[in-house]
């Protein structure tokens, strides 16, 4: 027994190297294919230059070029650049970046332009601008703004009264610009800005535009609350501003004045006549 107990324990250890062994073997396989599979590559379709939407895409504005699979963005991306000849973009494509489904507009759809990105729900209105109406050229494709209008009142006072009558309206193109040229803040003076609109409210700013005078009020990006106002006049616009006015006089209650009788005084004054004595009487004022 104590001879073949040496024998035992070396066959226990061979048979516990041997399924490490194999443990180990079956690990490093499947991560040798996993790292295979991750560096495995397929051409994909990107912008050779920087594209804003509504572009029209040409042969020039495309390349083919190899992506990991790993690494490749969520959504249909296309491997062959001439299929993507004549499609129109709805949102801009960095140089490089891989140009997906989802940033092109229908097949139907051929010409660009702003045609091209806006809403088929929604409708591109131009309003004419100037320093003042567009924020001193603040206003950028991409901003949202609310619009005023400035009018009377169709009331017999004809009363002023501004108004804010649109709120959070994206802004699709400042002249004939309809990309953002980076995030700087540099003023663009331009004289016509283009907004996307439902058909009321198109409506609502051509009869403003028509009636009264409009101005643009620029967003913050975070900004899309709408807030209900009752608008201003100048009876509304200066009841807020304190009226100084002269001290009131506090009335006292007087009496009435009291009317005293005064009687005239008179003086006695004793007559002798002789051996007769009389008493004559005088008033005051006749003395």
């Amino acid at each position: 027994m104590q001879k073949s107990r040496p024998i035992l324990l070396l066959v226990g250890a061979v048979i516990i190297a041997l399924i490490t062994s194999i443990t180990a073997y079956k690990w490093l396989k499947k991560e040798a294919s996993v790292k295979e599979a991750s560096l495995q590559t397929r051409p994909v379709a990107v912008a050779v230059v920087d594209l804003p939407w509504g572009t029209a895409l040409g042969k020039e504005m495309i390349k083919t070029t190899l992506f990991l699979k790993g690494s490749l963005p969520q959504g249909e991306c296309f491997a062959d650049a001439a299929s993507l000849e004549g499609k129109v973009l709805v949102m801009p494509v960095r140089a490089n970046e891989p140009i997906l489904r989802s940033r092109l507009a229908p097949d139907s759809i051929k010409a660009g332009g702003v045609a091209a990105v806006v809403n088929p729900n929604k409708r591109a209105m131009a309003v004419k601008v100037d320093k003042v109406i567009g924020v001193s050229g603040f206003v950028h494709p991409g901003n949202r703004v609310d619009v005023l209008v400035s009018l009377q009142k169709a009331e017999k006072d004809n009363t002023p009264i501004t108004k804010i009558v649109l709120q959070n309206i994206p802004v699709l193109a400042t002249g004939t610009e309809i990309e953002q040229k980076g995030r700087n803040e540099k003023p663009i003076q331009v004289d016509v800005i283009t907004l996307e609109l439902t058909p009321e409210e198109a409506e609502k700013l051509a009869l403003a535009t028509t009636e009264g005078k409009i101005q643009l009020a620029l967003r913050n990006y975070n900004s899309s609350e709408e807030v209900a106002t009752r608008g201003e006049t100048i009876s509304s616009l200066l009841s807020g501003q304190a009226v100084r006015t002269a001290p009131a006089v506090k009335k006292t209650k007087t009496s009435k004045p009291v009317v005293v009788a005064i009687q005239d005084p008179t003086i006695d004054i004793e007559v002798f006549n002789g051996s007769d004595k009389s008493v004559k009487k005088f008033r005051a004022q006749e003395r």
